[in-house]
């Protein structure tokens, strides 16, 4: 019996090695059952997206799970372009648009460790036009015109990663600041815009802050602007950053600002919505967006919502941050610093409920009780309809993603998101 006992324990010893982070720092292509997963209540996940894309809720959808490091669910549904009946292939390339943000964060993070920055010194020590700002006092619709009183100090890194800074976004921001930064001309960083990102952004710092930094959350050009910060402290464009730091050393080999010719055929079609809820194409013109930026050669890389790219390439990124900053040997962050990056940074509920990172929205004990996400999971999703999140109790990273907005069936993911945890028996 104790040979019996011995041989017992070192088999459940393998297996928990097979399916723990510390063990395995890459995932697990190769079809490994995972003994935590419930295969039959997973296959929900097929049903549900199936009925939505029968319905015509959704045109396309891929869906990816990881669990352990084991890649447990990877699919395509539906269609990547419904005029030509294609089908939507697991590996399509999405226009990721805000799940930038983290790979900026990411970005700054990097410098921050080589000793380039301080979360808490002014940006202004880099970019002196974002020295002594002012803030947005009385505003005028009928003219747009605006007074303002100066800010009491003046923005930091901190600032700009948590959205607490004062800027707004155009075209989807406030009304008042969506006039004043169209005025000015200030460009959202969403699809492609043909201008060099500095000046962009040194007009931005002419223009006054929707409030005092670090009065309360606002989402703006946070993640545009330290992309900027990126290029000014490294010396490097943007891309040419990301693609020596994290793309290459992390094997992300579909991730691009601008897709290559080779890849377009990847690209789903994007769609919105008519009057009466019918899914239908996005124009070229429609909220000033061409859906074919990625096709288009930028040189504006937009740290906020400029990337394209896969649900796997977007999972390893995850996973390297699961993983405590490494991934296949390859140390991106030091474990302290995704712990800083992944721990709340507000005095308040940013959303009336959840905490906020430097870069991501968290659970909270109270939010994380009232639904199957764990208490300390990050997420984060793009304007046109990706979603990821990856929770470190569960040892879990799910993307859902569609290239569909708005959307009148958004409660997708919601129902994804309760089948996926069902499906967990430890």
């Amino acid at each position: 019996m104790g040979n019996l006992s011995r041989l017992s324990g070192c088999l459940l010893l393998c297996i928990s090695a097979s399916i723990s982070p510390s063990f395995a720092q890459v995932i697990d292509q190769t079809g490994l059952h995972n003994p935590t997963v419930d295969y039959k209540k997973l296959a929900r996940v097929d049903s549900l997206v199936n009925e939505y894309i029968q319905k015509d809720w959704e045109k396309g959808v891929v869906t990816l799970i990881i669990k352990d490091n084991i890649l447990i669910q990877s699919k395509g549904y539906g269609f990547a372009d419904d005029a030509r009946t294609k089908p939507m292939p697991p590996n399509a390339i999405f226009r990721i648009m805000s799940q930038t943000k983290a790979i900026t964060s990411v970005g700054i993070m990097i410098l921050y460790e080589q000793g380039k920055l301080l979360l808490d010194e002014p940006i202004g020590n880099y970019i002196p036009e974002f020295m002594n700002q002012v803030v947005l006092d009385k505003f005028n619709e009928a003219d747009t015109t605006y007074t303002t009183v100066p800010a009491k100090r003046n923005i930091t890194f901190r600032d700009l990663l948590t959205h607490t800074s004062g800027l707004d976004y155009p075209a989807i921001g406030t009304k008042r600041m969506n006039a004043i930064y169209t005025k000015a001309k200030v460009p959202s960083g969403l699809g492609y815009f043909n201008a060099d990102l500095l000046t962009e952004m040194k007009k931005l710092a002419k223009l006054p802050l929707a409030f005092q930094p670090g009065e309360k959350w606002q989402y703006g050009l946070n993640a545009d602007l330290l992309g900027c910060l990126i290029q000014v402290i490294s010396g490097q464009t943007l891309d040419d950053f990301f693609r020596k730091n994290i793309f290459e050393p992390l094997g992300m080999k579909d991730t691009y600002f601008n897709v290559p010719k080779a890849k377009w055929n990847r690209l789903p079609a994007v769609y919105t919505e008519d009057p009466n809820g019918h899914i239908i194409p996005w124009s070229h013109t429609f909220r000033d967006i061409d859906p074919d930026y990625p096709m288009i050669n930028t040189h504006f890389f937009s740290g906020g919502a400029g990337l394209s790219s896969t649900a796997y390439d977007y999972a390893v990124f995850l996973q390297m941050l699961l993983n405590k900053g490494v991934y296949n040997g390859k140390r991106i962050l030091s474990p302290r610093t995704v712990e800083m990056m992944t721990s709340n940074q507000l005095d308040f509920k940013y959303n009336g409920t959840n905490d906020f990172g430097l870069g991501f929205d968290i659970v909270t004990e109270k939010s994380g009780n009232q639904g199957p996400r764990n208490k300390g999971t990050f997420s984060w999703g793009g304007y046109y309809g990706t979603t990821y999140w990856a929770d470190p109790k569960a040892r879990l990273v799910c993307l859902i993603m569609t290239q569909h907005t708005p959307n009148s069936h958004g409660d997708l993911v919601a129902k994804l998101t309760s089948v996926i945890y069902s499906s967990f028996t430890q």
